[in-house]
């Protein structure tokens, strides 16, 4: 579905992401997991066409990635981005009206709005409640349906479980899980190691702008060097 090859992206003379190469394979979990300006994010801002890469190529469906991020949403790649970003000044109903934008089926629209009800029962009490006013975990959700109104082939999550409650972390993966069970593929960047490898089934860990590991979610997970760089198991 998604194949980089070779790619540099820059901040100015800073390198924040060096050769980067690796591919996604449809109707599948991909976990990015690395520490804290490790370069997930510039990846995901990448793929969504917010930043424009330095060097090497990115295809998507066998095509080269547009340069414009509303082209490439009309592809159907869709950023959920880092700290939600919702329009907190529109309810949650106008939020996920938002995510359709380049949609004019009103009748897909409406249905999908109740399926977002179905995978999130909470929103539907919020739904004329100001996005600013709910909790993060609430918050998140309504970013997740609000990308997945985009009926988006990939889903790029930067970051859903940050700020959360641990039993609140534990709802949103889970709702990822069951999002790409329907069919929709996944690529999730985290700090939250342990459930981001197990739950993945291919994943890749980033350090200083480099992939250093790959493999299937679970093995990663029990990599000593993982373990011990990113769940505090000592060997």
């Amino acid at each position: 579905m998604l194949e980089i090859k070779g790619l540099s992206v820059k901040y100015g003379h800073i390198e924040a992401l060096r050769d980067i190469s690796l591919t996604i394979k449809p109707g599948r979990i991909v976990s990015v997991v690395g520490a804290n300006g490790a370069g997930k994010s510039t990846l995901m801002m990448t793929l969504a066409g917010a930043l424009l890469p330095a060097a090497g190529t990115i295809s998507f469906e066998g095509k080269p990635l547009p340069r414009r991020p509303h082209e490439v949403l009309g592809l159907g790649i869709c950023l959920v981005p880092e700290r939600r970003r919702l329009y907190a000044n529109l309810t949650v109903k106008e939020n996920l009206q938002m995510g359709a934008f380049l949609r004019n089926d009103k009748k897909g629209i409406a249905d999908d709005l109740e399926a977002m009800y179905a995978l999130f029962p909470v929103m539907k009490q919020r739904l004329t409640q100001y996005a600013g006013t709910l909790s993060g975990g609430e918050q998140q959700m309504v970013a997740i349906a609000r990308g997945l109104m985009s009926r988006p082939k990939l889903l790029l999550l930067d970051e859903p479980s940050l700020g959360l409650a641990p039993l609140l972390v534990e709802s949103v993966l889970d709702a990822v899980v069951d999002i790409c069970s329907r069919g929709t593929t996944i690529l999730l960047a985290e700090q939250n190691a342990n459930q981001a490898l197990e739950m993945a089934d291919d994943a890749f860990v980033l350090e200083t702008g480099r992939i250093v590991l790959s493999g299937p979610g679970p093995e990663l997970a029990e990599n000593p060097l993982v373990q011990q760089a990113y769940l505090g198991i000592k060997h």
